[in-house]
C-alpha cells in the first residue's frame, strides 16, 4: 500500500475514533445528568431538599389545587435559569428560595433536564379563540391583546395555544390558574425579574386585577367566554 494512503487512513481511523470516544462520553454524562436529576425530581437529596415531585406532581403535571406549576416539558434552559433566579433570590418565593439554595448548579441543570425530558399531560393546548369578543377578557387579551394600549396578545411570545416558545417564553397553557395569576402580580407588583427587555412587567403593568384573573382562568382551563357561561347558565 502507498504510504500517502495508509497515513490518510490512519489519520482517518484516528479522528474516528476520537469522535466516537467523546459521543459516548457526552451519552454517558447525559446519562448521568438524567440519573441525578431524577434521584433530585423523585427522592430530594440528603441536604434537605424535598422531592419535587411532591408538590409538583409524580410526572411532573403540577397540581392545579395547590397552585403548583407543571414542569413536564418545559424547556430545560428556562427551569435552570428559574431555580438559578430562586437560588440568588433574583426571583421570591417562600418554598423554592431555600430549596434551590441547596442545590448545585449541575444539580439544578440536572433536575431541568429531567422534567424537560417528561412529556407533557395530554390535551393542554388552549383554543385560539378567533371569535372571542372584547367581553371574553380572557381570552381576547390572550389572542387578540389591546394594541391601542399597547397590550400585545399573549400568543405573540408565548405561542400559539400558549404552547411556549424556546427557552425564552415557558408554556402557559394547563398551567394552574391561580399560579399564572400569582405569577402577573409579582410581575406587577416588582417581586419577580422582568424577563427579557422587561416585557413581563411592562405587560403586567397594563392589567387590572380582573383582567389578571381572566387571563389565568383562559389559560388554566377554567374560564369559559361569555357565549358558554351563558348557555351553561341556560341549562341549570
Amino acid at each position: 500500500m502507498d504510504d500517502s494512503v495508509e497515513i490518510v487512513r490512519r489519520r482517518y481511523l484516528t479522528t474516528y475514533l476520537a469522535i466516537a470516544g467523546t459521543v459516548l462520553a457526552m451519552s454517558s454524562a447525559h446519562a448521568d445528568d438524567l440519573s441525578t436529576g431524577q434521584t433530585i425530581a423523585m427522592q430530594g437529596t440528603a441536604k434537605g431538599v424535598a422531592a419535587c415531585i411532591s408538590c409538583h406532581g409524580a410526572k411532573g403535571e403540577g397540581n392545579a389545587a395547590a397552585g403548583f406549576p407543571r414542569l413536564a416539558g418545559v424547556s430545560a434552559s428556562y427551569l435552570s435559569a428559574q431555580l438559578t433566579a430562586f437560588a440568588d433570590g433574583t426571583r421570591q418565593n417562600p418554598i423554592m428560595q431555600p430549596m434551590a439554595k441547596l442545590l448545585s448548579a449541575h444539580e439544578r441543570d440536572a433536575v431541568a433536564q429531567y422534567f424537560a425530558g417528561l412529556q407533557p399531560p395530554p390535551g393542554i393546548k388552549a383554543s385560539d379563540n378567533e371569535s372571542a369578543k372584547p367581553s371574553d377578557v380572557g381570552a381576547w387579551i390572550a389572542t387578540r391583546g389591546r394594541w391601542n394600549e399597547g397590550l400585545p396578545a399573549c400568543v405573540q411570545c408565548h405561542g400559539p395555544g400558549g404552547i411556549g416558545v424556546g427557552a425564552t417564553f415557558p408554556p402557559l397553557a394547563g398551567q394552574p390558574a391561580s399560579y399564572i395569576a400569582s405569577q402577573l402580580h409579582s410581575w406587577k407588583s416588582g417581586t419577580r425579574p422582568p424577563g427579557p427587555m422587561a416585557l413581563m412587567a411592562a405587560v403586567a403593568g397594563k392589567l387590572s386585577d380582573t383582567d389578571i384573573t381572566a387571563v389565568a382562568a383562559y389559560y388554566g382551563g377554567t374560564g369559559a367566554s361569555a357565549d358558554e357561561s351563558s348557555a351553561n347558565g341556560s341549562k341549570q
